[in-house]
C-alpha cells in the first residue's frame, strides 16, 4: 500500500466519480435556474413595458383627484357664501316685513282715529268756542281763559 501511483489514480478516479455525480445532479438545477432566469427576464420585460404607463396613469389620476378636490373645495366655499347671502336676504326681508306690518298698523290706527274724529257728532257750543278762539288768535288777543280752552278740547 505504499504505491503512490495507485493512490493517485484512485484519488483521481474518486474525484472524477464525485464530479460526475455533482454534474448529474447539478444539470437539472442549472436547467431550472435557466428557466427561472428566462421567466424573470420576461417579467422584467413586461414590467418595463407596462409599469411606466401604469405609473403615469396613477400620477395623472392623483393630479385629477387633487384638481377635483380643489374644485369641490371652491364649490363648498361658493355654496357657503350663497347660503350666507340668502340668510342675510331673509333677515332683510323679515325686517322689511316687520316695518311694513308696523307702518300698516300705524296707518290703520291713524285712519280709524281720523274716521272717528270726522264722524263724531260735535256739540254746537264746542264748535262756536273753537271758531271764536280761532278768530281771537288771528286778531292776536285772547278773550278766553285757559279753563275755556280745556273745555274746548
Amino acid at each position: 500500500m505504499s504505491e503512490p501511483l495507485f493512490w493517485l489514480g484512485l484519488s483521481i478516479l474518486l474525484v472524477a466519480v464525485s464530479l460526475t455525480a455533482v454534474l448529474v445532479t447539478a444539470i437539472p438545477a442549472f436547467q431550472e435556474l435557466a428557466r427561472a432566469a428566462r421567466s424573470a427576464e420576461k417579467l422584467f420585460d413586461t414590467l418595463s413595458r407596462e409599469l411606466p404607463p401604469t405609473l403615469d396613469a396613477i400620477r395623472m389620476t392623483g393630479l385629477e383627484i387633487t384638481d377635483l378636490s380643489d374644485d369641490v373645495g371652491e364649490g363648498v366655499k361658493s355654496a357657503t357664501q350663497i347660503v350666507k347671502q340668502v340668510d342675510r336676504s331673509i333677515d332683510g326681508a323679515r325686517k322689511q316685513a316687520q316695518n311694513v306690518n308696523i307702518n300698516t298698523r300705524s296707518i290703520l290706527i291713524g285712519m280709524k282715529t281720523a274716521w272717528k274724529a270726522f264722524t263724531r257728532p260735535q256739540s254746537p257750543k264746542k264748535l262756536i268756542n273753537r271758531r271764536l278762539s280761532a278768530l281771537n288768535q288771528k286778531k292776536g288777543s285772547s278773550s278766553s281763559t285757559p279753563r275755556e280752552w280745556d273745555r274746548d278740547v
